[in-house]
């Protein structure tokens, strides 16, 4: 629709009220956490007590858990509590033969203070049964909405130790963890003695706190579309390859000078 919006002052029908999600306030961070604790299943752990080094591979988020909660004594504040599992894959090498892919569990906590405004209404709605009773929802507030985006966590070390005298490690407790996250590694240990993996990451994320409100807007007119929905116009495959871009960055991969520099 490049035709509707060139001199969109002049299209400017109407100011509607639309009901949508405000974000009050939101922060970004990045955090390094040093030697976090990775928990294994007992086929797992099996093999790091074996393991004379391990090599990080790779790592992403399975689930991650928020708790927003108001602030005593400084109104309108909100502290989000978000706790991420992150599941990471590495390289066990146990001597002379190939090394064995292992994945373990690690937990990290996040905390952030953000202003979510103040106010406690609920919300009831119904769904719509024509010839019928409506079916009502469940009741709803707008109470303050925390949403986390988050990258995949960047591996940077791997350290092992071997904890042959009862060390303690306060880390976190297996048996407190929910019971989908230990069905995904098939269940977790956490032996009193043996080799143990404490690993080093870096993760970006971003945190937001929002509410529904109604707000009004510029309406400048429906988003129809103008752009049909075509398939591929001939049958034969060897078509449609030919016609496609000549892939030359994976041949000859780009100088240093060609990325950005993250520090500008």
């Amino acid at each position: 629709m490049p035709d509707r919006n060139n001199n969109c002052n002049n299209n400017l029908r109407e100011s509607v009220c639309i009901d949508a999600k405000r974000v009050y306030d939101c922060c970004k961070d990045r955090d390094c956490v040093a030697d976090a604790r990775v928990y294994f299943s007992a086929e797992d752990q099996a093999i790091l007590d074996s393991a004379i080094s391990v090599k990080p591979l790779s790592a992403d988020i399975v689930f991650t858990f928020i708790d927003v909660e108001p602030m005593q004594f400084n109104r309108g504040f909100y502290t989000v509590d978000v706790r991420f599992f992150i599941r990471s894959s590495y390289d066990a090498y146990t001597g002379v033969n190939r090394p064995q892919r292992i994945e373990g569990l690690t937990v990290f906590d996040k905390k952030a203070i953000l202003f979510g405004s103040e106010g406690n209404a609920k919300t009831y709605s119904s769904l719509y049964l024509e010839n019928s009773y409506d079916i009502p929802l469940p009741v709803g507030s707008n109470m303050p909405i925390a949403a986390v985006e988050v990258l995949d966590p960047i591996l940077l070390s791997a350290q092992l130790t071997d904890c042959t005298n009862n060390c303690c490690c306060c880390c976190c407790d297996v048996n407190t963890l929910p019971g989908n996250i230990l069905n995904a590694f098939n269940g977790l240990v956490d032996p009193a003695t043996g080799k143990r993996l404490y690993t080093t990451f870096g993760i970006f994320s971003i945190i937001r706190i929002m509410r529904n409100v109604q707000i009004i807007v510029p309406s400048y007119d429906f988003c129809i579309p103008e752009k049909e929905c075509c398939g591929p116009a001939e049958d034969d495959p060897c078509s449609l390859f030919y016609k496609m871009c000549f892939p030359v960055e994976e041949f000859f991969p780009p100088k240093l000078s060609d990325f950005d520099n993250c520090n500008n």
